[in-house]
């Protein structure tokens, strides 16, 4: 007979959230914290031939699409209603699973449209041919989005964005800084073999060679007249509201009307913004001076590469050793399962999420999550407060915004509808390709229309969170919410450590350089006074000039590579933020007897809170991979992030007893005060 548990039961008590086994007590915290904190993490999960980077964010991700499989194969196992949701995943994944199919159709899923873009003969088929791409979500020499007006957040418009490098930044084509010289040779390189293997050089009479070089030379074009991506993190200076009378008049070449009107959202449309007019009006002169010829080549291109993770392995090889390889070091594609996974999850992300808060979610963990995210509102309105620097009509308006902000935790209320997706068993890539145009579709439908807060920009399944201005919320999705940024089961030092510091970040994104420029509805509008801007401006130079000097990358074959302080300042101000205001939140949940004030293995909680800090960041990285995200990443590297972050932060200086002399220690008047 067995024996039920009951009510009686008692938990076990709560750990103090540091494993042993992530430190390494050989190195000196005082002059290497992240090396004392992660080292034993790092050396117990060094990186196999797969990863380029992976630390605390990858192994959960990796985790959550592990999960992500164990619910497609369980879809995948039933019998299927044709055309129900379920039947949508378990087709999508088992075409892109069919290798042996994919071998047989080589370049055949991708060939109507290459022979279509090969029959293009004057300016107006170039033009009709861009039109097609671009209601398909090809954005071939520009982008369009709809996003939020920022004189009227409530209301979406179209914003139209440079775009159509297939290097993914300007600077890859303009600098030799890194490894941009074997880059370029390498994508060339790239882009002579896909054409070859594509039979394109044949259609058009031009060698592969020549054609990689057409739009090897038509993207330098375009890309000299991007902005960098430093003066795109300025909301004021890509705001540009034009009508479509004005634009045209500005750029004659595009006809805006004829656009707008082909992929639907002209209907409403009042005014639109371009993010980057200058570029926007290179484009134009392109459209009027380009060969025929040129254009070919570079939509042929577009559609090569974009579909060539989605054909078959001499395609998915060829792009893996220039992006995965060369690029970022990784030395092996990842299994064929983890990339459709990653397929499906990104055509039904919400339609998965369901499935995945059903199993992997607990609801007390919600209930737990709220509770510290308001505990962290709190003690950033105590921040706001005791800012010296601010004056009083500032800091009014800065709690008027933190009044308004909205929370979402975990899952959405409402679930998107993928009825109208079509998904056939007839190729991989035509299945993408329905994909990206039903999303398109429901990207389009909200242009000229009212902003809906209750839609999330992230997945449940996605391990991050976020800050949007413009709707003014923060977004913490469910697989964020697990060891080692949330414990159920640490006591709550090391939790407000880790996830506290998460949401303290993102809640300070709405006051860092750019999110201080939006108000409490999300409107581009300033509410600072001039001398309290004036001040912000002074200290946030102490960030800028930090982590321009903090070391990214020091390699024999790449050189000495220096962080960059001003693409990197919104993030690392979040992050100077999210641990004074966490830190603070965990002090006044001691005062309430909700931490433990004992040591804990060890470690007081001060400690605790700056070690599961730290072992957030805990990661190990390639050469290639430094240098890719220190030339287009605005996060910092985690290393930085810890021995950087926290010398700028005097509770981490008294709580390790860091002196003068250290490595870790910063003289108090060099420490920026911020929020």
């Amino acid at each position: 007979m067995a024996i039920l548990a009951t009510g009686c039961q008692q938990k076990a008590p709560l750990t103090s959230g540091i494993k042993a086994d992530n430190l390494d007590t050989t190195a000196n915290l005082k002059d290497d914290f992240y090396q004392y904190a992660c080292g034993g993490w790092m050396k117990n999960n060094p990186l196999d031939a797969e990863h380029s980077r992976y630390g605390a964010f990858d192994a959960l991700a990796e985790k959550a699409q592990e999960n992500l499989r164990s619910i497609i194969d369980s879809v995948s196992a039933m019998q299927n209603q044709p055309g129900s949701l379920a039947d949508k995943i378990a087709t999508f994944y088992n075409i892109g699973m069919d290798s042996e199919r994919l071998q047989k159709q080589g370049a055949e899923p991708i060939m109507p449209y290459l022979e279509q873009i090969n029959s293009m003969k004057n300016s107006d088929d170039v033009w009709k041919a861009l039109l097609e791409m671009h209601r398909r979500g090809g954005f071939a020499l520009f982008a369009t989005f709809g996003e939020s007006d920022p004189d009227q957040a409530d209301m979406n418009i179209a914003w139209v964005y440079q775009s159509g490098l297939g290097l993914g930044d300007r600077d890859y084509y303009l600098t030799d800084e890194g490894n941009n010289v074997n880059i370029r040779k390498g994508y060339v390189d790239l882009m002579t073999k896909e054409f070859g293997m594509t039979g394109f050089d044949n259609m058009t009479g031009y060698k592969p060679d020549e054609l990689a070089k057409m739009v090897m030379s038509f993207e330098t074009r375009l890309a000299k007249a991007q902005n960098t991506r430093l003066e795109n993190r300025d909301p004021q200076a890509t705001f540009n509201r034009y009508t479509v009378e004005e634009a045209y008049a500005m750029t004659p070449n595009i006809n805006w009307k004829d656009y707008f009107e082909t992929i639907g959202i002209l209907d409403g449309m009042q005014s639109f913004n371009i993010a980057q007019p200058k570029y926007i009006q290179e484009v134009n002169a392109a459209l009027g001076d380009t060969d025929v010829d040129v254009f070919k080549a570079y939509f042929a291109w577009n559609i090569i590469n974009g579909a060539a993770s989605y054909l078959s392995d001499d395609f998915v090889d060829a792009n893996f050793d220039f992006y995965g390889k060369l690029l970022s070091g990784r030395e092996v594609n990842r299994p064929r399962w983890k990339r459709v996974t990653a397929t499906v999850d990104g055509a039904m992300g919400e339609a998965l999420g369901q499935l995945y808060v059903e199993r992997y979610f607990p609801a007390e963990a919600k209930q737990r999550m709220e509770t510290l995210v308001q505990n962290l509102i709190t003690a950033l309105g105590q921040r706001i407060d005791l800012a010296q620097w601010m004056t009083d009509v500032t800091k009014a308006n800065a709690h008027e915004k933190l009044g308004t902000i909205l929370v979402k935790i975990g899952y959405p209320d409402k679930w998107r509808d993928y009825s109208n997706l079509e998904i056939k068993d007839d190729s991989y890539f035509a299945n993408v390709m329905r994909s990206n145009e039903f999303d398109m579709t429901y990207m389009f439908s909200k242009i000229n229309k009212p902003v809906d807060r209750d839609q999330w920009g992230m997945t449940p399944q996605t391990v991050n969170a976020y800050y949007n201005p413009t709707t003014n919320e923060i977004c913490f999705p469910a697989a964020i919410l697990q060891p080692p940024f949330f414990n159920m089961n640490a006591d709550e030092a090391a939790n407000y450590g880790a996830i506290g510091v998460v949401i303290g970040h993102e809640l300070t994104h709405g006051y860092d350089d750019q999110g201080r420029q939006y108000d409490k509805d999300g409107n581009l509008n300033d509410w600072w006074t001039e001398q309290d801007a004036a001040n912000f401006d002074a200290n946030k130079q102490v960030l800028v000039e930090a982590f321009n000097n903090a070391i990214a990358l020091d390699d024999p074959e790449f050189g000495l590579i220096h962080g960059n302080g001003e693409l990197t300042l919104g993030e690392n101000i979040a992050d100077n933020g999210g641990l004074h205001v966490s830190y603070l939140a965990m002090h006044n949940a001691m005062a309430k007897g909700q931490v433990n004030k004992a040591s804990m293995d060890g470690f007081t909680p001060e400690q605790r809170f700056f070690l599961a800090y730290a072992a957030v960041w805990a990661s190990n990285i390639r050469p290639q991979a430094a240098l890719q995200l220190t030339q287009m990443d605005v996060h910092s590297l985690g290393r930085n992030r810890v021995n950087v972050a926290l010398p700028q932060v005097t509770e981490f200086v008294e709580a390790f007893g860091i002196q003068e002399g250290d490595g870790m220690w910063l003289a108090p008047e060099k420490r920026v005060v911020l929020w």
